[in-house]
């Protein structure tokens, strides 16, 4: 089994290792020169590739040093990076799920249209609203997002003897945003005052003229378009055009085509507004160690007196106030992806109302989707499957890829999660 790790410990040359106790304590990490020794002669075991953990197998009296961890919250992207004063020791830009909206709406379709058809003279039902029940309810989104960072915070503090958290929040001004010279009672007299629906608004910005054929077609229909669907979309103005209806048939049967495009949207401040607030209280129940607030032009003062780039992890970095720490040579790009996907029915429906089933198999010859393999040198993830045994394979940032690979050429390393790990180097390059 020694040398099963010894191999596997040539995966992580040039990283650190982290290092549990005979206990289950979290120790400082070491070398890996340390480590691949305590795995050759048998003193530790490993518990896990990546990132590189190790257990030991005798009683071990470490010395513990205060680490702070600074976590860079966000919509899309969260920062998370580990230091003491001397040293670096964790670092990463986590990548959230972006899907869960989608697919809760998707799943409210698939839900009215078997209900249409099984359930035709249900009675109505208006006491089972959750939000009216439950106090401090969140949408399932936003829920989703706080419980990410929740989860990464956890799994950071699984591998390091953390003794203090620093989470940069920030709350956005949308209506400042929109207009910067507002003030005063004018918050209160939003784009659509005076108007009765979000309709009547966007039919009297337009003036009521088709945005397409400006009343060349003399239809005096009009109708409001989402420029982007209603489920991604929303009913925002800025998502919303006036056509007439001949123009508006002719879109939808792929005759003509808009070049407009929706206006900018403020979602993600929306969200980092409101789980502010949530996040921190979360955490300050859930740890004894301190948990602190920051601000983002504390951050941003100290990346450009660092002269460090924009990115997540280096906001991180700069979270933790350890500003004289050796910076480590690379971070860990985390990507979180849906772990299973209960639909059974695809949402188009075939020639003669015939619906195709969306499941896949659980695993093909021995591989299953999101799976870490190595192929031809190179450590990437299946994307897709063939049942006869071709993969298409490729690296997160899709630089390196591998389309129908035999599942002879492909060497597992791991089974897949529901946060895939890749290594990157400061500039970029996968190693």
């Amino acid at each position: 089994m020694a040398k099963e790790y010894y191999s596997g410990i040539q995966e992580v040359l040039r990283t650190l290792v982290y290092v549990i106790s005979l206990e289950g304590k979290r120790l400082m990490p070491c070398t890996e020169a340390k480590a691949r020794h305590l795995l050759k002669v048998n003193k530790a075991k490993c518990i896990r590739k990546e990132p590189f953990i190790i257990q030991l197998k005798f009683k071990c009296e470490n010395k513990i040093q205060p680490i702070t961890l600074g976590v860079d919250a966000g919509s899309k992207h969260i920062g998370i990076s580990a230091s003491t004063e001397k040293k670096e020791l964790f670092s990463a830009d986590v990548e959230i799920r972006q899907d869960v909206s989608k697919n809760i709406a998707t799943k409210r379709e698939m839900r009215r249209t078997r209900r249409n058809r099984k359930t035709r003279y249900r009675p109505a039902r208006f006491n089972n609203r959750v939000k009216s029940k439950h106090k401090g309810w969140l949408a399932p989104s936003i829920e989703h997002k706080i419980n990410t960072h929740i989860n990464i915070i956890d799994k950071v503090c699984n591998i390091l003897p953390i003794t203090k958290i620093i989470v940069e929040t920030a709350q956005f001004d949308i209506q400042k945003l929109k207009n910067p010279d507002i003030s005063g009672k004018e918050y209160q007299q939003g784009e659509q005052l005076g108007f009765s629906n979000v309709r009547e608004y966007v039919l009297f910005r337009d003036k009521h003229t088709c945005q397409y054929c400006k009343g060349k077609s003399k239809d005096k229909v009009l109708n409001v378009h989402h420029l982007e669907s209603r489920k991604t979309g929303g009913n925002a103005p800025n998502n919303l055009i006036t056509l007439c209806k001949t123009c508006h048939e002719k879109y939808h049967k792929g005759e003509i085509a808009l070049k407009q495009k929706r206006g900018k949207s403020y979602k993600n401040a929306t969200f980092m507004g409101i789980m502010r607030k949530t996040l921190l209280c979360r955490l300050k129940s859930k740890y004894t160690i301190p948990v602190v607030e920051t601000y983002g032009y504390i951050t941003k003062s100290t990346r450009i007196s660092l002269g460090l780039p924009k990115e997540h992890y280096v906001d991180a970095y700069c979270i933790t106030n350890n500003i004289t720490a050796k910076r480590l040579d690379y971070y860990l790009y985390i990507k979180q992806v849906r772990r299973h996907n209960r639909q059974i029915h695809k949402m188009t429906i075939l020639k003669g109302g015939y619906r195709k089933r969306n499941q896949a198999p659980y695993e093909v010859f021995g591989f299953r989707l999101f799976d870490k393999v190595r192929v031809n040198g190179y450590v990437c993830f299946i994307f897709s499957r063939r049942l006869i045994g071709y993969f298409d394979i490729r690296s997160l940032d899709k630089t390196i890829s591998f389309n129908g690979v035999s599942y002879k050429k492909i060497n597992l390393i791991s089974k897949r999660r529901s946060f895939l790990i890749e290594r990157r180097l400061l500039c970029g390059n996968i190693f």
